[in-house]
């Protein structure tokens, strides 16, 4: 049995697959009243505010923004369950002073949209306890058949490099489309390109899908694309120093 602290997207996302595993969630918890019961309703559970006498459960997952799980694990009140967090960045002493902590992190983007589906996206697993342990396994394998166990500095390593792998690459997706609404196209150009580059590093991997003139160490094009940046320096520093990078990886 879990309760689930939080409404956001890891909340929807991680709710969603709890039920979708036959896992009971007890009910949810939150600041915002429409948030809370939308997202109960949706799991068919009952909501709950922090004033409220809440429920037991197995499990309390705080599934918050990093910087506040802190603050929140201090006032939760104390209990038998093991209470977790969601977070790659965080330690197991961000849910002090409970006595059997956990972390349940999913590798996947959380965004907004339809539930994903986590049943095969590696979903890491840390604890203090030999019981947190155990209760955490049991309940990660309900959900994912690949359940990796971490502790907190092979997480930070992880968490750094899905960042990169998923975060970065999305903004630059943004700026690329910013790019092209301001001279009047449309952005649908670049769906195509994005949906074969992201094919490509699955299927070849990331050398071998790597193409364009940084690659290929052209120096003219580069200038030019540096050119048409004149008016965006913080964009044109970015491009400069990562059509630099990916040169001397290759040799340029």
């Amino acid at each position: 049995m879990i309760l689930l602290y939080g409404t956001g997207r890891a909340a929807t996302h991680l709710g969603h697959a709890f039920v979708k595993a036959g896992v009971q969630v007890v009910g949810v918890v939150g600041r915002n009243e429409e948030a809370r019961n939308a997202l109960a309703k949706v799991l068919g559970t009952k909501a709950y505010s922090k004033r409220d006498e809440l429920p037991k459960a197995d499990v309390i997952l705080l599934a918050i923004a990093d910087d506040a799980i802190e603050k929140v694990a201090l006032k939760f009140p104390q209990s038998e369950a093991v209470i977790v967090h969601c977070s790659g960045a965080r330690s197991l002493d961000a849910l002090e002073p409970h006595a059997d902590r956990g972390v349940l992190w999913p590798i996947q983007t959380l965004g907004t949209g339809e539930p994903i589906d986590l049943s095969t996206a590696p979903l890491v697993i840390d604890s203090n306890t030999d019981h947190a342990r155990t209760v955490l396994s049991e309940l990660a394998k309900k959900v994912s058949s690949n359940v990796v166990e971490l502790a907190h500095d092979k997480r930070q390593r992880v968490h750094l490099a899905a960042v990169l792998t998923s975060n970065l690459p999305v903004f630059l997706v943004r700026e690329g489309q910013r790019l092209l609404r301001a001279a009047d196209l449309p952005t649908t150009l670049l769906e195509p390109l994005w949906r074969e580059t992201a094919k490509r590093i699955t299927e070849l991997g990331p050398e071998a899908a790597l193409t364009g003139p940084a690659r290929r160490g052209d120096i003219r094009t580069i200038k030019q694309h540096l050119d048409q940046l004149a008016d965006d320096p913080d964009l044109r520093d970015a491009y400069a120093l990562l059509s630099k990078l990916i040169m001397r990886a290759h040799g340029f």
